[in-house]
C-alpha cells in the first residue's frame, strides 16, 4: 500500500496515529457504555429514567429525611402503591398529569434550631410525588383490590360483629325518645340546607351573613362541612343529602391544594370524615380520595425526631410549627391525635408508612423522662425535648389521652403498648389533676410547673366519655372507680350548662375565689357549639343506660334551638350567662360532625353504630375496629377457596 506522505510525518508515524485511533474509539465506547449504565443505576437519576423507561413505569415515592431508615420504609411499599391512582378533575374526568415535586436540599441542624427559634421551622423537604393513571392500570388496580394482599371491604365488612345501622337504623321504640330523634335529625337538615343553599362548596356557614367561610385551617381545602357531614347524613338516612355531598366529592374535591394546613385539623377533618365514610358505605370514591390525601401529609414527619411540625403545605410538603408555640415546639393533642387514622390508612393501602410514622411517635414518648408521669403539652421536634411542663386535659392536650385508649380498643385490644401508656397516663392524672370542689364537684385542673390552676375547659369535658369506655379494661379492683370518676366529671360538666342562663356552657369554668362550675373571665363565656359534654353524654348513656343522661341531652337540644337557631343556620353565641345572646355568625362544621352526630346516637338504640364495632375519632367520625386475626382468616379461607 503506498501512503500519501505528509509534510514532516513519517510513515511509521502515520501508523501510529491509527493505533492511537483505534484505542480512542474503544475508550469512547466504553465511556458510551458507562455512561448509559450511570442513567439506571446512579441514585439521582429518576427524571432521565422517565425518558427511556416505559410510562407505566413510575418510580416509588420517596418519604423521609434521607435517612436509612426512610429509604427502608420505601422498600416496603408494596408494587400497586407505585401507581397512585390519578386526581378527579372537577368535571369527574381523571387526571393523567405527571406531578412530581423536587426534593430541597438538606440544611444543617443547626439552621434547623435556628428556624424554630423563630417560631415558623419550615421544613427541609419535600415529598416527590407521581401520580399517573390509565385504562389499564385501573384494570390493574381493580384486580390487586380482589387479591389476598390488599384490603378488601368484604372481607372487613364479615370481620364486624354486628350491622353498622343496626336491625332498624338505631330506632328506639320509645315514642319520646324516637321523637327526640326526630327533632335531631331536623336540626340536622336544617343545618344542611341553609349550607348548601348559601355556602356550598365553601368550609362553614355564615349564618347571620348567609354566605361562606374559608378560613386558613385547612391548607386551601374547600368543603369541610361536606367531608364532616357525609357519615352524620348517612346515619341519620338523609340519603338525598348525602348523595350530593358524595357527588361533591367526585367532581369538587380538589386535593391539590397550595396553602398551609393544620395537620391535625386536615386528619381529623378530611382524613377522618372520608376514612369514615368509606367504611360505611364501601364506596371506592373515599377510599381513593383518603389515600391521595395521606400521602400528601408524610412530609410533616420530616423532623430530626419524626414528630411532625404542626403546620404543612399540601402542595410543597414544607412543614413548620405554629408561630405561637412555644421555641417552635409541636403541640401532644396534635402530633398526638393521628394514630386511629394513619393505622386505618396503612390498613387501605397495604403500606406500613403510615402506622410506622405513628409508632414512632409513641416510642419516642416512652422514652423521654415525664414529669410527675405527666405530659406537658409542647414538644421540640428537633431535640426531642419538653419545652414547658405546662399540662392540661382540655385544649393542647385532650385528644392525645383519647387516641391511647381508642388505640387500645381499635386493636380489637391487642395494643398492649397503647393500655400501658393511657392507664398509667390517667393514673398520674388523677394523682396530680383531679380535684373536688368545696361543693362536690370532680373537676380536672391544669398542671403549670408543678402549681394547679383550678381551670376546667369545655374540651375537656371529653373526659368524662373517655374514662368511661376506658373502665372495663382496667385493673379490676378499679374498673367501678373508673366508672364512678367518669359520672362525677361528667356531672361537674353538666353543672357547667345548668349554672348558665342560656343553659349551655362556656369554653372554660373555675373552681376558685368562690365560684364553682362558672366562667369567671369575660374571655371564657362563650359557646360556639362545641360537642364535648354531649359526647360523654352519649358515652355515659351507653355504658349505664342512666335515663339522667338522655334529658341532660336533652335540655342541650331545647338550648340550642332556643339560643343558637337563626333564621338561616346555627350560630355560637358570645355570653352564656345573658339571655340576650349576641351570635358570632358561625356554623361550625364539627357541629354536623360531632353535636349532632352524638345527640342522634344519644337518643337512638345501641346498635346504631355500636361500640363492640366502631371507635370514633375525635371529629366524632366512626372508625372500624380491626380484627387482624378475622381478616387473616378470611384470607386464608378465600386461597382455600381458590386453590
Amino acid at each position: 500500500m503506498v501512503f500519501r506522505k505528509l509534510p514532516g510525518v513519517s510513515a511509521s508515524g502515520m501508523g501510529l496515529r491509527l493505533s492511537q485511533k483505534f484505542v480512542f474509539l474503544l475508550f469512547l465506547s466504553g465511556l458510551v457504555t458507562l455512561c448509559f449504565g450511570a442513567l439506571f443505576f446512579l441514585p439521582d437519576s429518576v427524571r432521565l429514567k422517565r425518558i427511556f423507561l416505559s410510562k407505566t413505569e413510575t418510580q416509588p415515592v420517596t418519604v423521609g429525611s434521607g435517612s436509612e431508615n426512610d429509604a427502608k420504609e420505601h422498600l416496603k411499599r408494596p408494587k400497586d402503591q407505585d401507581h397512585p391512582r390519578g386526581m378527579t378533575s372537577a368535571k369527574g374526568e381523571t387526571s393523567t398529569k405527571l406531578k412530581s415535586l423536587s426534593r430541597k436540599p438538606a440544611v444543617s441542624h443547626e439552621a434547623t434550631e435556628e428556624r424554630l427559634s423563630g417560631g415558623k421551622a419550615q421544613e427541609d423537604l419535600t415529598l416527590p410525588r407521581s401520580k399517573t393513571e390509565s385504562a389499564s392500570e385501573k384494570a390493574t388496580s381493580a384486580n390487586q383490590a380482589a387479591s389476598s394482599d390488599t384490603f378488601s371491604y368484604m372481607k372487613f365488612k364479615r370481620c364486624q360483629l354486628k350491622p353498622p345501622l343496626g336491625r332498624d337504623s338505631g330506632r328506639p321504640s320509645d315514642p319520646q325518645t324516637n321523637e327526640r330523634r326526630e327533632k335531631v335529625k331536623e336540626m340536622m337538615k336544617f343545618a344542611w340546607d341553609n349550607y348548601k343553599q348559601y355556602a356550598w362548596g365553601k368550609n362553614e356557614l355564615r349564618p347571620l351573613t348567609k354566605n361562606g367561610h374559608i378560613g386558613n385551617m385547612f391548607g386551601g381545602l374547600r368543603g369541610a362541612s361536606i367531608i364532616d357531614s357525609l357519615d352524620t347524613l348517612y346515619i341519620m338516612g338523609l340519603m338525598d343529602e348525602y348523595n350530593s355531598a358524595k357527588e361533591w366529592v367526585q367532581t369538587s374535591l380538589d386535593l391539590n391544594s397550595n396553602g398551609e394546613a393544620s395537620l391535625f385539623e386536615v386528619n381529623i377533618r378530611y382524613v377522618g370524615g372520608l376514612l369514615s365514610a368509606y367504611y360505611l358505605t364501601g364506596e371506592e370514591l373515599f377510599r381513593n380520595k383518603v389515600m391521595e390525601l395521606g400521602e400528601k401529609l408524610l412530609p410533616a414527619f420530616n423532623t430530626p425526631t419524626g414528630i411532625p411540625r404542626g403546620v404543612i403545605n399540601l402542595g410543597s410538603g414544607t412543614s413548620w410549627s405554629w408561630g405561637w408555640a412555644s421555641a417552635g415546639s409541636s403541640i401532644l393533642a396534635e402530633f398526638g391525635t393521628l394514630h386511629l387514622e394513619f393505622v386505618h390508612l396503612s390498613e387501605l393501602s397495604n403500606n406500613p408508612i403510615y402506622t410506622e410514622k405513628v409508632m414512632n411517635i409513641r416510642k419516642l414518648l416512652n422514652k423521654i423522662e415525664k414529669p410527675h408521669g405527666l405530659y406537658p403539652n409542647f414538644l421540640s421536634p428537633v431535640s426531642g425535648n419538653w419545652v414547658q411542663h405546662h399540662v392540661s386535659i382540655g385544649g393542647l392536650g385532650d385528644s392525645f389521652y383519647e387516641y391511647l385508649i381508642k388505640s387500645y380498643l381499635m386493636s380489637d385490644k391487642t395494643d398492649e403498648d397503647a393500655k400501658k401508656m393511657y392507664y398509667s397516663a390517667l393514673e398520674a392524672i388523677e394523682a396530680n389533676l383531679v380535684q373536688k370542689s368545696p361543693g362536690g364537684l370532680t373537676y380536672m385542673a391544669e398542671w403549670r410547673g408543678g402549681i394547679l390552676d383550678h381551670k376546667m375547659g369545655h374540651l375537656a369535658c371529653f373526659s368524662g366519655g373517655m374514662i368511661g369506655i376506658g373502665a372495663d379494661d382496667g385493673a379490676a379492683e378499679k374498673r367501678q372507680h373508673y366508672l364512678d370518676l367518669a359520672a362525677e366529671i361528667t356531672h361537674t360538666c353538666h353543672e357547667s350548662y345548668t349554672r348558665s342562663a342560656t343553659k349551655l356552657g362556656p369554653e372554660a369554668f373555675r373552681f376558685d375565689g368562690g365560684a364553682e362550675a362558672t366562667a369567671t373571665r369575660l374571655s371564657d363565656r362563650y359557646y360556639i357549639l362545641r360537642p364535648e359534654v354531649i359526647e360523654s353524654y352519649m358515652y355515659m348513656w351507653r355504658l349505664t343506660h342512666d335515663p339522667k343522661y338522655r334529658e341532660w341531652g336533652w335540655e342541650a337540644v331545647e338550648a340550642l334551638e332556643q339560643h343558637c337557631r337563626v333564621e338561616f343556620g346555627f350560630s355560637g353565641i358570645r355570653d352564656v350567662y345573658t339571655m340576650t345572646v349576641s351570635h358570632d355568625n358561625m356554623q361550625q362544621s364539627f357541629f354536623l360532625s360531632e353535636t349532632l352526630k352524638y345527640l342522634y346516637l344519644l337518643f337512638s338504640d345501641d346498635d346504631l353504630l355500636p361500640l363492640e364495632d366502631w371507635v370514633f375519632n375525635t371529629e366524632a367520625h366512626p372508625l372500624p375496629i380491626i380484627r387482624k386475626s378475622c381478616l387473616q382468616d378470611e384470607a386464608t379461607q378465600d386461597k382455600t377457596v381458590s386453590e
